[in-house]
């Protein structure tokens, strides 16, 4: 029997969603790492009506981290209380709020962008994901996730995880990753779990299955293919900013909260068209003499990095067809000398949202 005494985030470093609660049960296990089965049923053994009244008042007095570790807490109490948590807790897409790991491969909040902030460590060229706490820019935020570029012969690769300290792609907290070309202008974005039924991995060596504890333990991680992100070539070298395009396998709106029965896993059908996404174009301001977006006061400072994606006009000919050239589905931009916002919305995810934000790093001769 499977109990998820530490499955959430307990990899994190420092800003852990693993609450001291949790580690006091994770403590009580026996010399095989499971937990003693007196101490599963005298928390099962619950009435159910019970529980579900004790979550749904964690659940509703603790909208925002760090309190809301409380909740994932007590989904690590036992099997059953992690079955009462999934019925209560509620996606992102709905409550606005990311609780546990797989929160962040579901689509955003609905009516309003989740505000994050990514911070660089150019020594290392590592990347560092945070869910932001305040309105302000000074608050050490929620760490979500983290990413490395390694060179990797003709291509550079970016290894996102779940753990800051362990970007490998063997690891138990690795979600995915980003490939580019020699360039640096075309981008391809590979989940570690197939984005529905029947995909297929990436066949190479190097992205060989392993287990994945963390995300989804009953289906097995790979590299699959969900998104490509490409920059227009400015080989005349006009003024401008860079112009990209993004096309991404969209998770669907309604999916399990924690883990997922590999059999219940969405068939193609199931999962929503690829969605196509632009750069906004800025407008060229006289007086100031520079490129200008409005990102409403979550980006500080110019830099040729800053962007703002949109749904991209549709074929009005394809029924059930819809774009929004208007709404901003994300925005990332530059604040600090290493530290930059980043805002999303549905249909993204914080993973896909990530990944496409790490595309912007980097030096591109060819499209500046």
């Amino acid at each position: 029997m499977m109990l998820l005494r530490r499955p959430f985030f307990s990899s994190y470093k420092g800003s852990s969603f693993a609450s001291s609660s949790l580690c006091a049960v994770d403590d009580r296990r026996d010399g095989g790492g499971a937990v003693a089965e007196e101490d599963d049923d005298r928390w099962s053994t619950m009435l159910p009506e019970l529980m579900e009244e004790i979550i749904k008042r964690v659940e509703s007095s603790e909208e925002r981290w760090p309190l809301r570790r409380s909740v994932v807490a007590c989904a690590c109490v036992c099997r059953h209380w992690r079955e009462v948590t999934t019925g209560v807790v509620r996606p992102p897409l709905e409550s606005g709020t990311i609780t546990f790991p797989s929160s962040l491969k579901e689509p955003g909040p609905r009516g309003h962008p989740m505000q994050c902030f990514i911070k660089r460590n150019k020594k290392t060229s590592t990347y560092y994901l945070y869910l932001s706490l305040t309105q302000t820019f000074a608050d050490k935020g929620k760490f979500l996730l983290a990413a490395k570029r390694f060179r990797c012969g003709a291509h550079t690769e970016y290894i996102i995880s779940l753990d800051a300290d362990d970007l490998s792609q063997g690891s138990n907290a690795y979600v995915g990753k980003l490939r580019s070309n020699f360039l640096g202008t075309k981008f391809t974005i590979y989940d570690s779990r197939p984005p529905y039924s029947g995909a297929k991995a990436l066949s190479c060596r190097t992205s060989r299955r392993f287990p994945s504890k963390q995300i989804s333990p009953q289906v097995p991680a790979g590299n699959f293919e969900i998104g490509k992100v490409s920059y227009k070539f400015n080989l005349v070298k006009t003024r401008g900013p860079r112009r990209m395009m993004c096309t991404m396998r969209c998770p669907p709106a309604q999916t399990p909260i924690i883990d997922e029965d590999p059999k219940s896993t969405s068939s193609p059908e199931a999962v929503s068209r690829p969605v196509v996404l632009k750069n906004k174009a800025p407008r060229w301001h006289e007086h100031l003499q520079c490129w200008c977006l409005n990102f409403h006061g979550r980006v500080t400072v110019a830099s040729v990095k800053n962007f703002q994606l949109a749904a991209a006009a549709v074929d009005p000919s394809q029924s059930g067809s819809t774009g929004d050239e208007e709404t901003v589905l994300l925005q990332f931009g530059k604040v600090g000398d290493d530290m930059f916002t980043m805002d999303y919305r549905q249909p993204l995810s914080a993973f896909q949202a990530f990944a496409i934000c790490l595309t912007s790093f980097g030096t591109k001769l060819a499209c500046e």
